[in-house]
């Protein structure tokens, strides 16, 4: 067990090649769907949402953020193409409801209705060799499957990942059958954050990576908050962004969480007030835990860092699985 004594002031980022993700396929239950159906259903939420729908195909997914107008994410999703003249939002299910009663508020005289979906969809998530053989492998592209939409996501250290998308009474996708936590620690070890509840509005689709992963199209036309997230960007405002951390001591399972979403974070050279906050976090096998966090870039490169007090837990960077992009 390393303990925060063993830390010195600059230290190095540790290897996450140590986690070894188990192959299987988790019920994803704290995930919902959000359904729009009608002719206008991709023009109506190509003008809410941070990516382009227009152009969306059925080999390919979009990840998107659902922005106030200010620029703050209200919530995320995994969308793609479901029936003819129908697309699925995948989100948190803890946002699911607020986020359909705030978008039905924008129908006005859209042909498309939406309604929440996710008691008709069985949702999972596939893991190594539990992954189906796809004809493109890149994050994002998708296909359908023996009548399921399968969504390449991206990989967890060399581990790939998918989400599987099928009829509510179809039967599941073959595989062992990994637990939440197995399915978290994937989630935190991708680097690509989702937007619960406890952050609601915390941060602007760069402080976690977006633009970098997929998640923003700067080229397309005008949805809310879309000042706010250019201005970030063409303007170097942008003082955050998303790291993954785990802690240097390993803690009993079952104990209570260390890491949480919504948590803040603290440097150890200003313990006046938080460098950051927790997105979302996972118990890893090694007794540690380990999140994905939006901090002050400045706070990233110096030194160890603390959660929930200027004196709690110390923690340590793990290397990004994907570059930044400096040029957009």
């Amino acid at each position: 067990m390393l303990t925060a004594s063993s830390a010195s002031d600059h230290p190095a980022p540790l290897p996450a090649s140590d986690y070894a993700l188990p192959a299987g396929a988790t019920p994803l239950a704290h995930w919902g769907v959000i359904s729009l159906n009608g002719p206008d259903a991709a023009s109506f939420i190509h003008n809410q949402l941070t990516n382009d729908f227009l152009l969306l195909d059925a080999q390919h997914a979009r990840l998107a953020a659902y922005c106030s107008a200010k620029g703050r994410m209200q919530a995320s999703f995994i969308g793609l193409h479901g029936q003819p003249e129908q697309l699925l939002l995948v989100c948190s299910r803890d946002l699911l409801a607020a986020t359909l009663k705030r978008l039905s508020m924008f129908v006005l005289r859209a042909k498309v209705k939406l309604h929440d979906a996710s008691g008709e969809y069985a949702l999972w998530g596939l893991m190594g060799t539990a992954c189906i053989a796809l004809e493109k492998h890149a994050p994002w592209a998708a296909a359908q499957v023996d009548g399921a939409h399968v969504i390449a996501l991206y990989p967890a250290q060399e581990t790939k990942r998918q989400l599987w998308i099928g009829a509510a009474d179809s039967a599941p996708p073959y595989g062992h059958k990994n637990s939440a936590a197995d399915w978290a620690l994937g989630e935190v070890l991708s680097g690509i954050a989702t937007i619960s509840a406890p952050v609601f509005e915390a941060f602007v689709p760069q402080m976690l990576n977006y633009e970098s992963v997929g998640g923003v199209n700067f080229k397309k036309g005008c949805y809310p908050g879309q000042e706010v997230v250019a201005r970030s960007q063409f303007r170097g405002t942008l003082k955050r962004r998303a790291f993954i951390l785990r802690t240097l001591e390993a803690w009993p399972q079952g104990a209570s969480p260390v890491l949480a979403a919504g948590q803040e974070l603290f440097s150890a050279r200003d313990a006046e007030q938080s460098c950051g906050t927790v997105v979302q976090s996972a118990y890893a096998p090694d007794g540690r835990w380990l999140c994905i966090a939006s901090l002050q870039t400045q706070a990233a490169e110096s030194g160890v860092l603390h959660a929930g007090e200027p004196h709690g837990p110390a923690l340590q960077l793990l290397p990004l699985p994907y570059p930044l992009l400096e040029d957009i």
